[in-house]
């Protein structure tokens, strides 16, 4: 749906609220890509196709990917001999990989490209012979397949005293690599404390960061500039919805994370006018328009959408999942 533009600033309304979309928001390339992985598994090889751990963390996803014949698991010794298997977008360790292909499952890789890419430098960096240390959270599903791709120890630190509590030598090479749900705002103190306390330590260029959260927190940032409460829309076990969240109380804004207009409490939008919105990378368009239809049910509503960065990334598809059309069409653009 096309929204109108929201005026910066924008004034009081005399009744009702005003509701303002954050741009962008919702949905990005990777988990685009990973949600047509398993409906198009789904629509070549028949019910059920396997998915290890939730394909991304949102539940409404899941339930919908479940109506269609997918199979959620944790462990692949729950998926039968010769089931078309998904990895999930977090990505996933090489022991799991291993295990597959011990197995001959036939295996569809929706991690997504960028989670990838940070596997790719960080195998890259220990070849040089230098340590990792990653940033990110401990027992994220990405956080767990990224550690588990490097054949060798992998230091894990989220805060500035993690930092401080590693146990290498200062002159020790070392390298870091990120959990793609943070932005360059998320990791900045982290990595100026690593760059005070080791001489010699290398990363990965801002410009390598996952465009999408850097885009949904910036886009955060300057809705809370202009509204008087936010909603996130997302899942209590996404990362990137409850960094959202995060930014909108930093501002200094009343803000709460829900799954869905149904954990929508009046009493949080009462005696506001203007209301920002907006969603997790792993939440669908449709659960924006539920919250819509919910405040909509407390009293007139106007919505509008900030002007902002409209992403326009495409990732490809595994060659056996891709038409005709689109081969030929790679093919050409090749």
């Amino acid at each position: 749906m096309d929204w109108p533009a929201a005026c910066r600033g924008g004034g009081p309304r005399e009744t009702g609220l005003r509701v303002v979309l954050a741009q962008p928001r919702g949905f990005c390339a990777g988990v685009v890509r990973a949600i047509d992985i398993v409906e198009r598994a789904l629509q070549k090889y028949g019910q059920p196709v396997y998915v290890r751990h939730e394909i991304v963390h949102n539940r409404h996803v899941v339930e919908s990917l479940k109506a269609k014949g997918a199979r959620f698991v944790e462990e692949l010794s729950e998926i039968p001999d010769g089931a078309v298997t998904v990895f999930s977008a977090h990505g996933v360790s090489q022991s799991v990989e291993i295990e597959a292909k011990a197995r001959a499952l036939p295996v569809l890789d929706a991690t997504c490209p960028l989670v990838s890419k940070v596997h790719s430098q960080g195998k890259r960096y220990v070849s040089r012979g230098r340590s990792l240390i990653l940033i990110g959270h401990a027992g994220h599903p990405e956080v767990e397949g990224t550690m588990g791709q490097v054949d060798a120890p992998v230091a894990l630190v989220s805060t500035e005293a993690d930092v401080q509590a590693l146990a290498f030598p200062t002159n020790t090479p070392l390298a870091y690599v990120t959990q793609t749900t943070l932005s360059v705002d998320d990791t900045k103190s982290v990595i100026a404390a690593l760059k005070r306390r080791f001489s010699d330590i290398t990363g990965p260029d801002t410009s390598d960061i996952c465009y999408a959260t850097q885009h949904r927190q910036s886009a955060v940032r300057d809705l809370c500039k202009v509204v008087d409460v936010l909603l996130v829309v997302g899942a209590k076990n996404s990362s990137n919805s409850n960094r959202l969240c995060e930014i909108g109380l930093e501002e200094g804004l009343p803000s709460y994370l829900i799954a869905d207009g149904g954990e929508l409490d009046p009493e949080w939008v009462r005696g506001h006018e203007t209301i920002g919105l907006t969603a997790g990378a792993s939440a669908p368009e449709e659960l924006i328009l539920d919250v819509i239809a919910t405040l909509r049910r407390i009293g007139d509503v106007e919505v509008t959408q900030m002007n902002g960065i409209k992403e326009e990334i495409e990732f490809r598809l595994p060659a056996e999942l891709r038409t005709p059309a689109e081969t030929a069409a790679e093919e050409a653009a090749a």
